[in-house]
């Protein structure tokens, strides 16, 4: 049981990415219920009624929020800090400040380092837990105990979570859509079965990796069924639990990683209406908040932005060593990362933008933190912010940029974004080319989800052509090499001595994660796939 949690755990399906990890389901119950010997692969008793198939729900939830790490300790992995963080500290624009994503910001992993590690088998056990309550609800519906409609609602929330928890592990642990010219390069491993007996995990142990096309199709599919399934609102969880408006903005995001530009369009534009800002959703009513600021902070669990976060609360949360405030905050909390000089003084980001007030602080380190996650700085509550409305519109900025050209739309979506924060808003004079507008939209991308873990993902599409950011991980500046100088905000400079972790070109080993030795080690099928050099 974790710190700060109080659960209701069932005892079933116990299996981790392939087979020992238990099935924890969330509840306001200091209780532990034993259905089965927990060295069992059995879900009997989870499924008998409707009420304890809700808390097979919430497991699947919880498992996406906090799943496990060495000694029982929780880390925020798969979608806590851990993601958050090394998805910011894989690029350039968050200042790694402590050891605990040393490997990842410095490009020093290798497959027994805990930070892709414990991303891998949390993230397959996320996935393992879907299709573990895929099985049993469906099983459920036919014996009558939850309705039809119930039942898809349900498996829709799960192929929500499979899909994202798939487009995590390929944009971790494979090389990008575009890397070959049909996606025929490996990706990971599709599983879409339960395993929960020692012949499906026998049958695991010999399964190789997919395509990445291959994954792509698997996540676009699980991402339009759970569209049809989805409910548009969900009332008090309309941003915890996955919804209609979700499944579409994740397509969004999916999408422009595939490189299938007029299809972010379609995407998009269930979501945006109009040609010129105000933009709203006719799907959830999401739309920008009026500051920068709205979506964080006291506003984290109920604002108009927010299409899809991951719950945590003051008793159910990733734990001092695994909550964005711990990780995110300036002192009294742990302060890991920090936001670089290297975004801090992007001539592209003007001296007067909100963001760089509203957002910001200076601890009494002197280094500057985000403030995006100080909801709750002392129980830690503030939720995991994964899509917002802000990336729908950028989403499809870029894509119409790249089908359409440099159009007005797509001038309107960007500023929309930008124009909440500054009254420097690009006009169709200074952006008078795709190449100019689509650099733009990769530049807003950078200050407006400085923090929320996204860089890694721009980085990573974006890399092959190598035309909008470096082609490979960028350089980065180290805590002991910075100075007050280099903080000068939109100066457009950085001291050159303070880039002490060099970049990492594209045609490296390193750009991505080694499948973990403890994955290799009981699959040799993943053992004689696993990523060069590694």
């Amino acid at each position: 049981m974790k710190n700060h949690t109080i659960k209701r755990i069932l005892k079933v399906a116990l299996v981790a990415p392939l087979f020992s990890l238990s099935f924890a389901m969330t509840s306001c119950e200091d209780e532990v219920i034993e259905l089965e010997a927990p060295d069992r692969y059995t879900e009997v008793g989870a499924f008998e009624s409707a009420a304890r198939i809700q808390l097979v729900m919430n497991g699947v939830y919880d498992a996406a929020q906090s799943g496990f790490y060495a000694a029982g300790a929780v880390r925020g992995y798969p979608f806590g800090a851990a993601s958050t963080a090394q998805g910011d500290t894989r690029g350039e624009d968050m200042l790694n400040m402590e050891a605990f994503y040393q490997a990842t910001y410095e490009n020093l992993y290798n497959p027994t380092t805990a930070n892709n590690q414990y991303m891998w088998e949390t993230l397959y056990a996320l996935i393992n837990k879907a299709n573990v309550a895929i099985e049993g609800i469906k099983g459920a519906a036919t014996s009558g105990i939850i309705t039809e409609q119930t039942a898809a609602e349900y498996v829709a929330e799960c192929q929500f979570l499979r899909a994202l928890a798939l487009h995590e592990l390929i944009t971790n642990f494979a090389r990008p859509y575009n890397h070959t010219a049909d996606a025929s390069h490996l990706g990971v491993p599709i599983r879409l079965t339960a395993v929960n007996t020692p012949a499906r995990v026998d049958e695991a142990k010999t399964q190789g990796r997919n395509t990445v096309k291959e994954v792509y199709d698997q996540i676009l599919l699980d991402l339009n069924t759970a569209e049809t399934a989805l409910p548009a609102t969900r009332g008090t969880f309309q941003i915890t639990k996955a919804t209609k408006g979700a499944a579409i903005a994740l397509k969004t995001r999916v999408l422009l990683h595939k490189g299938d530009y007029a299809n972010v369009v379609t995407e998009a534009s269930k979501l945006v209406t109009g040609d010129a800002a105000p933009f709203t959703s006719p799907i959830g009513g999401y739309k920008l908040t009026a500051e920068p600021s709205g979506p964080f902070g006291a506003n984290n669990k109920n604002n108009t932005e927010s299409i899809f976060s991951i719950l945590n609360s003051a008793i159910d949360n990733a734990s001092t060593n695994g909550a964005l405030p711990q990780m995110y905050g300036s002192a009294p909390n742990r302060a890991l990362v920090a936001i670089s000089p290297v975004i801090w003084n992007q001539a592209f980001w003007p001296v007067s933008d909100k963001r760089r007030t509203q957002l910001t602080d200076v601890s009494t380190n002197n280094y500057l933190y985000t403030t995006k996650y100080n909801g709750d700085k002392v129980t830690w509550a503030d939720n995991t912010p994964i899509i917002r409305y802000a990336e729908v519109l950028l989403n499809m900025s870029e894509a119409i940029a790249r089908t359409a050209g440099a159009t007005p739309k797509a001038l309107a979506l960007l500023n929309a974004v930008r124009g909440r924060a500054t009254t420097d808003v690009y006009t169709e004079a200074t952006l008078n080319t795709p190449q100019k507008l689509i650099q733009a939209i990769v530049n807003e991308r950078r200050i407006e989800f400085l923090a929320e873990g996204l860089r890694w993902k721009d980085i990573f599409r974006l890399a092959v052509e190598g035309v909008y950011v470096y082609k490979g991980i960028p350089a980065k500046v180290t805590k002991g090499n910075t100075t007050a100088a280099d903080y000068a905000a939109a100066s457009g400079t950085v001291r050159a001595a303070a880039f002490a972790v060099p970049a990492v070109p594209y045609e490296d080993f390193r750009f991505i994660w080694p499948i973990p030795t403890s994955e290799t080690s009981a699959n040799p099928v993943l053992a004689g796939q696993q990523n060069p050099n590694y």
